[in-house]
């Protein structure tokens, strides 16, 4: 996946400032560990495969989890290096380069979480490439472990579609790749991405013998208008704790997962 290393290599930063870069982005951030956290072991070993610079990495060792992070782009993993430093927790962080298609520098049962966090597996091209990403993820999880991915969602971007990417829709055979199969060579970015339809995650995961237990919509409510979260958020504070309160309520509701920008799945490794 050269042109996805040279996507992150070129500005490192911005991947490590996007997670917190405004209050619609810290959703994605802020839903994902509102429910992960709960299902966390105190103790254990977490693996981080397509971490990137280490957002939910440093959160994870901060809990006193031992974590290892492993990413395709090196610029990334000196971004995370760096950042644990920065939190005090790099004797906790360990980083690994590497594609997440490929886990086989781990045995068998060898952590006790195993996640793919934020949407790295859209970024692997093919099917049977992101089958094998699914099923390393769970062969590397102990029996009983977590297991939690999170992928870019295809309806959010075709809703989007028209406010967003009006010119690209006129390329008919890239439109009708995007809704139909969720085949993103050029329309929304610059480098490839699948979106995901959220029956489709889950089969996938269902596939490799994951028992999904929980699906959760990281925008929610919100994906479909970042400028009005961000104006509430900075505007109406007490407005927008009220509004999260829905948004975190609302977030497992069937029709807001379908339609939400990022989408998370949870699970346990079969004992």
């Amino acid at each position: 996946m050269p042109d996805i290393v040279t996507l992150y290599a070129d500005n490192p930063e911005n991947e490590w400032q996007r997670l917190q870069r405004d209050p619609f982005h810290r959703l994605e951030y802020d839903t994902t560990l509102h429910f992960l956290a709960p299902l966390l072991p105190e103790t254990g070993r977490v693996l981080d495969a397509g971490g990137g610079p280490g957002r939910y990495s440093i959160a994870l060792a901060r809990r006193g989890l031992q974590v290892t992070l492993f990413d395709l782009t090196p610029a990334l993993l000196g971004v995370a290096q760096r950042e644990a430093l920065r939190a005090g927790v790099a004797g906790q962080v360990e980083c690994q380069q590497g594609s997440i298609i490929d886990l086989s520098a781990y045995p068998d049962d060898c952590f006790d979480v195993a996640l793919c966090l934020g949407g790295p597996l859209s970024h692997v091209r093919g099917a049977a490439a992101r089958a094998t990403a699914v099923r390393e993820l769970l062969r590397v999880a102990r029996p009983g472990g977590l297991v939690a991915v999170s992928v870019m969602g295809r309806l959010a971007v075709v809703i989007e579609a028209a406010a967003h990417w009006p010119q690209e829709i006129a390329d008919v055979a890239g439109w009708r790749g995007l809704w139909r199969d969720g085949e993103d060579e050029h329309f929304a970015g610059r480098h490839y991405c699948h979106f995901f339809l959220a029956e489709e995650l889950e089969t996938l995961l269902s596939s490799a013998g994951l028992a999904v237990e929980q699906r959760v919509g990281l925008e929610g409510i919100g994906s479909h208008d970042w400028e009005a979260v961000n104006r509430l958020a900075c505007q109406e504070p007490q407005s927008y704790a009220h509004w999260l309160e829905a948004h975190l309520a609302l977030a497992t509701h069937p029709a807001v997962v379908a339609t939400s920008g990022h989408i998370l799945m949870l699970g346990r490794k079969p004992a």
